[in-house]
């Protein structure tokens, strides 16, 4: 069951990533760059700062970085404990694949970009969504941009993917939750 569940994986990842041309190459490579998203995060830093001030700011600072910091390091965990070659590793693909990323690491399941984008997303959508109606919509399609462009890069299998996206949505959730609680804490105190 499993050995066809990656068959269908490699070759839905063959698909999206062949969907691909030359013409798309640098933006998807402008996309998938963690330096591109810091206009959207000065931007999201601003709005929450004018809805909760500067204490409630600060303590959703360093409950977005301690976020970030899990859901990187439990894709090390993953990626070094399942083993599973990236696209770009496996020869098998190499005269079917687009690979255009700059680098290619070991192993790739689940994406840490996947992750950190959709936990980033959901985390700050939930924070902003009362004054911000559609700004989760476009936070969570910016998370799926981000998630698509591993795949076009030829990084990361769909499976990869979806997987860091769910852990990543679980993270933002979870992390909300916990800011939410620590800010009644915090402010009450």
């Amino acid at each position: 069951m499993i050995e066809q569940l990656l068959k269908y994986d490699t070759e839905f990842f063959l698909f999206l990533n062949g969907l691909g041309n030359t013409s798309w190459d640098g933006f998807w490579l402008f996309v998938t760059e963690k330096w591109s998203s810091i206009p959207l995060y000065v931007f999201l830093l601003v709005l929450i700062y004018k809805q909760f001030g500067l204490k409630t700011t600060a303590l959703i600072l360093i409950a977005a970085a301690l976020m970030i910091t899990c859901t990187d390091q439990l894709g090390n965990f993953f990626k070094h404990g399942f083993k599973r070659p990236r696209p770009c590793q496996v020869a098998e693909l190499d005269e079917f694949i687009r690979y255009v990323a700059k680098r290619c690491g070991r192993y790739g399941y689940f994406s840490a970009h996947a992750a950190s984008s959709m936990a980033t997303a959901v985390f700050v959508g939930l924070l902003l969504k009362s004054k911000y109606y559609y700004l989760p919509f476009f936070l969570l399609a910016w998370a799926v941009l981000i998630g698509y462009s591993r795949i076009y890069l030829g990084v990361h299998y769909p499976l990869d993917v979806i997987t860091g996206m769910v852990i990543g949505g679980i993270f933002g959730w979870v992390f909300y939750k916990l800011l939410m609680r620590a800010k009644a804490r915090w402010i009450t105190a």
